[in-house]
């Protein structure tokens, strides 16, 4: 029954594996595609990025708007006629009878113009702050998943390098089952233990699929255009603190910054809320043009709006913006503590994946694979059983394999670091070519 059990299972990998002959063609041709390199995507993402996009326009929207906000409202142009009698038009005949033309301008309280452009300009700079974090956040998720590629890569040629182990322990296997020293079942346990990895592989190319699906979404590309092999690139360089990295976090970021921009207007806002108990004026001059002996008349007019429902308006608005400046207070103290815990858990994760890494580099993987190449002299020799050999080889491909996920763990948490931190050279120069364009 144990023989027929692993019979079954490895007529089931082998229907994986022909599962997986019929992605070869496609796989073989994205291995034809010109290496990967990080930094073209990261340009080919800032330039096409949809998020990207969308916050620059946002950001450009609302710059256009501060001008606006402290513009003077459009003069109101009056044109009418007033006659006498209802029995016939009677201009020029009668005293009473006149056309009449004017023209009024409304002057805001003095001091509310510029605290409704104090507001907008606020809200400019929070739309580029913003901008500024987009432009982060998708230089952090290229690189994401630049490093999730480059691992799924290297995990395959682990499998594929692991396979031919796997088949010397077939081989012993098989030697010993001719000369009588083995079992059938140890024949057929190397053989599943080497399907397996076609099963393997073909899970770790279906992830590599979805890896670059999320990838061209990021970049925004059109269609399914191959990126290629990930250049293998050497561990980025670490050597700040983690003190000097929350410092960074709350002086650049530009989470930080949108929301000191928004405490700025929502403290303008109270500003312009208390200004609102002071009334506007409408100045308007007037011509009545009359005909005949009558002489023309003018007019000036001040026409002041009467506060007098600050009950239900006013106080109303006096205490709402009050009430949005109290949450931008509490909103900036809440993404400052954010920030500092985020900037401290990835600092963590780098420092941890670096002594993982040290770990299976200089102790676990070398000690492993001497274990794996003396048991298999052993099991050749009679001396142990081929479980103890699989297992070796098994705890290998797993500490080469945890390997690489610490070094993309690694790479991946300085990434986000960059992020928090505002600290990205190309992001940052991006931006800067954005500012040159606005002014010009």
């Amino acid at each position: 029954m144990r023989i027929k059990s692993i019979t079954i299972r490895i007529m089931h990998l082998v229907i994986a594996a022909a599962t997986l002959f019929l992605f070869s063609a496609r796989i073989m041709a994205a291995e034809t595609v010109a290496p990967l390199e990080l930094q073209p995507l990261i340009q080919e993402a800032l330039k096409n990025n949809h998020e990207v996009w969308v916050a620059e326009a946002k950001w450009k929207g609302s710059a256009s708007r501060v001008k606006l906000a402290g513009s003077l409202p459009d003069p109101m142009v009056m044109i009418g006629y007033q006659n006498e009698g209802w029995s016939k038009y009677s201009y020029g005949k009668t005293e009473g009878a006149q056309w009449i033309y004017g023209v009024s301008q409304m002057f805001p309280f003095p001091g509310k113009r510029a605290l409704k452009e104090e507001m907008a300009a606020r809200d400019a700079d929070t739309a580029a702050a913003m901008h500024r974090a987009a432009q982060l956040g998708t230089v952090a998720r290229v690189k994401e998943l630049y490093f999730d590629l480059l691992q799924a890569y290297k995990e395959l040629d682990l499998v594929r390098e692991r396979a031919s182990l796997f088949s010397r322990i077939e081989e012993a296997a098989l030697a010993r089952y001719a000369t009588g020293m083995g079992q059938q079942q140890e024949v057929l346990m190397a053989q599943t233990e080497k399907y397996m990895l076609l099963e393997r592989e073909a899970m770790l190319k279906q992830k590599r699929q979805a890896v670059e699906a999320m990838l061209t979404a990021t970049v925004g590309r059109e269609g399914g255009t191959p990126f290629g092999r990930p250049v293998e690139l050497p561990a980025t360089p670490f050597f700040a603190s983690g003190d000097d990295l929350i410092r960074q976090a709350l002086e650049n970021s530009p989470e930080v910054r949108s929301r000191e921009k928004m405490l700025s207007a929502s403290q303008a806002g109270v500003h312009m809320a208390e200004k609102e108990y002071y009334p506007d004026v409408t100045l308007a001059g007037t011509v009545l043009k009359r005909s005949g002996d009558f002489q023309d008349m003018w007019a000036l007019t001040a026409t002041f709006n009467i506060p007098l429902y600050f009950k239900s308006r006013q106080d109303q608005a006096l205490a709402s913006a009050r009430a949005m400046s109290s949450a931008a207070i509490h909103d900036l103290a809440g993404i400052k503590a954010m920030l500092t815990a985020s900037v401290r858990d990835n600092y963590s994760m780098v420092r941890s994946a670096e002594q993982l890494m040290d770990l299976y580099r200089t102790g676990l993987i070398p000690k492993t694979n001497q274990d794996f190449e003396q048991s298999l002299t052993s099991y050749r020799n009679g001396k142990i059983e081929e479980i103890t050999v699989v297992s070796r080889l098994k705890s290998l491909l797993e500490y080469e394999t945890s390997y690489w996920t610490q070094f993309v763990a690694r790479e991946k948490a300085i990434a986000r670091i960059e992020a928090l931190t505002g600290t990205d050279d190309q992001a940052a120069a991006q931006g800067d070519d954005h500012d040159q364009q606005e002014q010009k």
